[in-house]
């Protein structure tokens, strides 16, 4: 491969980065905000939870793909959209301007313009921005809510569903192709080629042409991020770099060698499961940051 043929899943790498930055900055506004999904961050219930939401989430699509409502996909996804802006913009808006109408009028006006820009100009460079700061809100939401042990058992839960879902039963795979023929904005897109236009090619492919660019679910972003969050929360370790401790280095590197791995057998042309190598990276590179730091008061939590 020549150099210009890596440059894509460098631009994947640096949006798997930049996800990870931002919600660890975002971690003080959500706590100022009070913005959490969950009352108890230790209790393992909570992963069963949010399988449950996932799970629901999934059914709802499928069963718009499969009877014709394709259209009303778009609104669907555009409302969980605009609230997760909602939820970004609004935590923003309490730490700069507190809890006052100013601060309540610009996450609305924040909330409309991010969502209708997505929308209305969905090129890949604006899907991109906006799904890089979508990812990083969730998964700081999710971040300060789940404690670390809570959190790794999301991981493996959703790794083996995504494995399931991909390989076994399909169903990830019909799901995705049915959101990408509406163009919903649920991805991020990294183009192949310098004169590629997601709004006027999509990612159809025309006979005897190449894609013109590689795909990413938000959720590959979200999820591993959501233990990089939580380690930056809840784990009692001394910052090394930045703010960053050793056990949420490892899991930020531990993420990027799962990634690594997921690009190398997708450049193979197949659809894969992300979340196996990308979770998997994630809880073994936190797991060797904490033996590092000699951190293991996180294991008591949820006990």
């Amino acid at each position: 491969m020549q150099i210009r043929d890596w440059l894509p899943f460098l631009g994947i790498a640096l949006m798997l980065l930049f996800v990870q930055i931002i919600a660890v900055i975002l971690v003080t506004p959500m706590q100022a905000a009070g913005l959490v999904a969950f009352e108890d961050p230790e209790s393992v219930a909570n992963p069963l939870i949010f399988i449950g939401m996932l799970l629901l989430f999934t059914l709802v699509l499928l069963f718009l793909i499969r009877t014709g409502g394709r259209r009303f996909i778009a609104l669907f996804i555009g409302f969980a959209l605009f609230m997760t802006f909602l939820y970004i913009f609004g935590s923003l808006s309490f730490l700069l301007l507190g809890a006052t109408t100013a601060a309540a009028v610009g996450t609305l006006i924040g909330a409309v313009l991010a969502t209708a820009l997505l929308y209305l100009y969905p090129e890949w460079y604006v899907i991109d921005v906006l799904g890089v700061l979508i990812s990083a809100g969730v998964a700081s939401i999710f971040g300060v809510s789940l404690a670390v042990l809570p959190v790794f058992v999301l991981l493996v839960l959703l790794a083996i569903y995504d494995a399931i879902s991909v390989y076994r039963t399909k169903h990830m795979i019909t799901l995705a192709e049915g959101v990408l023929e509406t163009k919903a904005p649920i991805m991020v897109v990294v183009p192949k080629r310098g004169d590629y236009s997601f709004r006027k090619e999509g990612l159809s492919i025309d006979e005897g042409k190449e894609r013109g660019a590689f795909v990413m679910g938000m959720g590959d972003l979200i999820i591993p991020t959501i233990l990089v969050t939580s380690s930056h929360v809840f784990v009692d370790a001394p910052a090394v770099l930045w703010v960053l401790s050793v056990p949420t280095l490892g899991a930020m590197a531990g993420a990027f060698a799962g990634l690594a791995v997921l690009l190398y057998f997708v450049n193979k042309g197949n659809p894969q499961a992300g979340l196996p190598p990308l979770n998997g990276g994630a809880i073994l590179g936190f797991l060797v940051g904490a033996a590092l730091a000699g951190s293991f008061s996180w294991l008591s939590l949820g006990m």
